[in-house]
């Protein structure tokens, strides 16, 4: 969804999105763009912190029970404070659910987006073992691909089933295919992992993983279930993760990064918090180094974040799903989850 728009604009679109995943979040994204008051208190905020996911997650942070109406969630808002600022270190009139709001950052690492990433990364590399690199890492729980099975579901009713993965592994991770899918036959091989991230997440600290499960989705039972095995993972192995712009350190970390194998560079669902400026730079500075030959580029973003990718497919992806491209060339509509994926090209 598109994050640099109006509140109303916004959250009824968050309403499409989470339309047959998350009835909660669907009524209360409805609910705010009806009801002035509310969209007011948003308005408030800082454009980038106006957010569904981020709103509703300081809410849930702070008690507000989900699934829950639409009234719950109201009230709790509209009782946390006008946020007009009193002096420096003076909270003045803002609450605890702005506060968080205003300190924290929608970082939702979804392990599950893996098994639509790593069909691109299996093309990647000529076998061997990947230098790993992502942008808006967060805690870093989707640079283990080695580290978990998976199970893909094609053909009629699921009826075909690929299993890839080592005995004892993580998951498995599951999705629902169409189309042509480069199955590899087994994870890729990691030789290197790493990222950067504005706000890097611990995962062996409570309150950041605290975080990341308050962003799950209310009724995903399975996704929070995923997130706490993959936390058990990183955990034993942490990543390298780097605190800073993407803008700026990325070609530095390219490099470093060069020095353990073939490099691929990755994000999902990350570059739409960007303003559209910084968006534009972002994909010039990744073709000019897919160009130089100093890395593979692997994208999973909605399909207005990076045009560029999707108008190299002739057909416009469902609304809701993202585009999966690979150096620059949209390959899949994919879930934002990873609960499927439709690959495009043979």
């Amino acid at each position: 969804m598109e994050l640099w728009t109006g509140v109303v604009e916004q959250y009824a679109e968050f309403a499409d999105y989470a339309r047959g995943d998350s009835p909660c979040f669907e009524a209360w994204a409805r609910g705010v763009a009806d009801d002035p008051e509310v969209v007011a208190w948003i308005a408030t905020l800082p454009e980038i912190k106006q957010q569904p996911n981020l709103v509703f997650a300081a809410a849930r942070w702070h008690g507000v029970a989900a699934p829950a109406a639409y009234a719950v969630l109201r009230e709790a808002l509209l009782a946390d404070g006008a946020g007009e600022p009193g002096e420096p270190g003076d909270p003045g009139g803002i609450g605890p659910i702005r506060s968080t709001i205003l300190a924290r950052a929608t970082q939702t690492n979804e392990v599950g987006r893996l098994a639509t990433l790593v069909p691109a990364f299996a093309q990647l590399g000529g076998g061997v073992p990947l230098s790993l690199l992502e942008v808006g890492a967060s805690a870093g729980l989707c640079l283990y691909p080695d580290r978990w099975s998976y199970a893909w579901s094609a053909g009629p009713a699921g009826s075909d089933v690929v299993e890839v993965g080592a005995p004892g592994a993580a998951g498995p991770l599951r999705a629902e295919v169409d189309g042509p899918v480069p199955f590899p036959t087994a994870p890729p091989a990691v030789a290197w992992r790493g990222g950067v991230d504005l706000n890097p997440l611990d995962v062996r600290d409570p309150d950041d993983t605290g975080w990341l499960e308050t962003l799950v989705w209310p009724e995903h039972d399975d996704r929070r279930a995923l997130l706490r095995e993959a936390v058990g993972v990183a955990a034993a192995d942490p990543p390298e993760l780097v605190r800073g712009d993407l803008l700026e350190e990325l070609p530095g970390l390219v490099e470093r990064a060069s020095e353990h194998g073939p490099v691929v560079v990755f994000h999902s669902a990350v570059i739409a918090y960007l303003e559209p400026d910084d968006r534009r730079r972002f994909a010039a500075m990744m073709r000019d180094l897919v160009a130089a030959g100093r890395c593979h580029w692997v994208s999973n973003e909605g399909r207005s974040v990076l045009p560029e990718v999707s108008a190299t497919w002739p057909q416009e992806a469902p609304s809701g799903r993202f585009v999966l491209g690979v150096d620059g060339q949209a390959v899949a509509w994919t879930h934002g989850h990873g609960r499927s994926m439709t690959w495009l090209r043979g």
